[in-house]
């Protein structure tokens, strides 16, 4: 199979060349194709490369059991394995597995001001302790948040060139309508996405063959790894009631509402014995969570209820592999999506925004009059982000943007089935141009 070109590819490039670059740590969830860029990126940029894997060679875990001088460190994984070359200015070290050897994150303050070697640390999140790493590196890493592949990612799977997904950014940013073909033909693409789901693996799969034969089964796997993963890392943890969470969230986004509620779990489950479990599903990468605002106004993130939310799987495909056969037979053929129909669009546009460095907010009053999917914002107001499944009126982003009580909100933006338009008070936008809308918030 092909090597798949990903987004993190250029930045590895500019990370490398930057004047004072430190210590790199690479966080994202399993098999999302973290080691595979890496491995790409160090075979193509350096004359040496030390690649470590503290998860599948645990000779290595006690190399900084007597202190961070690099020196020492190099002198111990010398002592394993002699044909390791550390040539100052042409070595990248790459220590993969990093859960599985938490001291490592410690040697990267030393590592930064020794300065002769560039490092790379990656690992699954599902296994990190991030604070201790932050408390043990602070001042002397950086982050990289890394994904599933996001559309534009799959699209280059598919061969797309970059004038021909640039084009349809010009056609967002000038709100110049589609071709019939164009349109068609990115449906189709997009339809496609939303069954695969971003996962390296099962997207190589799927364009090498060009059908789904095994995608499915690929997906359902990837589901039981995260179970087992989780009773292997959820140290402190209930881990049964982290894996009924994890479980139970395709139910509840087939609900009308969505909110995710604690007691109806399993029979007398109560919210005190289920915390910590969420937020661990959140820091492992596996789910995105949403939360309602207090009110439809500015600033987001200081205006919301933390025990009022949505959780979406954070790829799509993961929720594909866990609904009933039917819906999935459904889905391939592209037929009726049935129930999780709204949910399916719902959890691809929160995968979409926050592969963007979105945060997930919606709204929701008292009374269910007004509801409304998503909030982003731009340099200066609130916009509304409706995702439509269907036809139907949009009426509460007529109502948030009509209303002189939502000051902040100005526009909105609706995702649909539908072309690209605006009618004086929404943007009309196809779903496949969702991963766009940072970039054009901030172009338009």
């Amino acid at each position: 199979m092909k090597r798949l070109r990903r987004k993190i590819d250029q930045y590895l490039l500019e990370w490398k060349n930057s004047k004072d670059k430190m210590p790199l740590i690479v966080k994202g969830a399993r098999q999302i194709g973290k080691t595979d860029a890496i491995e790409n990126f160090a075979k193509n940029n350096y004359k040496s490369v030390v690649e470590i894997n503290f998860a599948l060679q645990k000779q290595y875990r006690d190399i900084f059991d007597d202190g961070y001088e690099v020196d020492t460190i190099l002198r111990k994984i010398s002592l394993r394995n002699t044909s390791f070359e550390f040539i100052p200015g042409e070595t990248l070290i790459f220590f993969d597995e990093l859960q599985d050897c938490i001291n490592c994150a410690t040697s990267l303050k030393a590592f930064n001001k020794d300065g002769r070697f560039d490092i790379i640390c990656s690992g699954s999140l599902m296994g990190i302790n991030y604070k201790q790493i932050e408390s043990n590196s602070v001042g002397n890493k950086i982050d990289y948040n890394m994904y599933s592949m996001d559309f534009e990612e799959f699209l280059w799977a598919k061969g797309y060139k970059e004038e021909q997904i640039e084009n349809l950014f010009i056609h967002m940013k000038n709100l110049e309508p589609l071709s019939n073909t164009e349109l068609s033909v990115m449906f189709e693409n997009f339809a496609e996405y939303m069954v695969i789901g971003g996962m390296p693996a099962i997207v190589n799969k799927f364009v090498t063959q060009k059908n789904y034969s095994g995608t499915l089964e690929m997906q359902k796997q990837i589901i039981l790894d995260y179970e087992e993963d989780i009773t292997k890392y959820a140290n402190g943890l209930d881990q049964g009631k982290i894996l009924n969470v994890y479980r139970r969230i395709p139910t509840f986004l087939g609900n009308e509402n969505k909110k995710f509620q604690i007691s109806k779990i399993e029979k007398g489950a109560r919210s005190r014995e289920y915390v910590g479990t969420i937020d661990w599903l959140y820091n492992a990468g596996i789910i995105n969570i949403s939360y309602c605002m207090e009110q439809p106004e500015l600033p987001l993130g200081g205006n919301y209820n933390p025990d009022n939310f949505r959780i979406y799987f954070s790829d799509t495909g993961i929720l594909i592999g866990s609904l009933d056969d039917e819906v999935q037979k459904d889905l391939r053929n592209n037929k009726n999506f049935n129930t999780y129909k709204g949910a399916i669009y719902e959890n691809i546009i929160a995968d979409m925004l926050v592969k963007q460095g979105y945060k997930l907010y919606f709204y929701k009053n008292e009374k269910g009059t007004i509801e409304m999917d998503f909030f982003v914002r731009d340099s200066d107001s609130l916009v509304p982000v409706e995702v439509k499944a269907n036809d139907r009126a949009t009426i509460s982003l007529n109502n948030l943007i009509d209303s002189e009580k939502y000051k902040d909100i100005k526009y909105g933006i609706k995702f649909g089935y539908k072309n690209i338009g605006f009618n004086g008070k929404f943007y009309t936008f196809p779903y496949f141009l969702a991963f766009f809308l940072k970039r054009y918030l901030s172009e338009k």
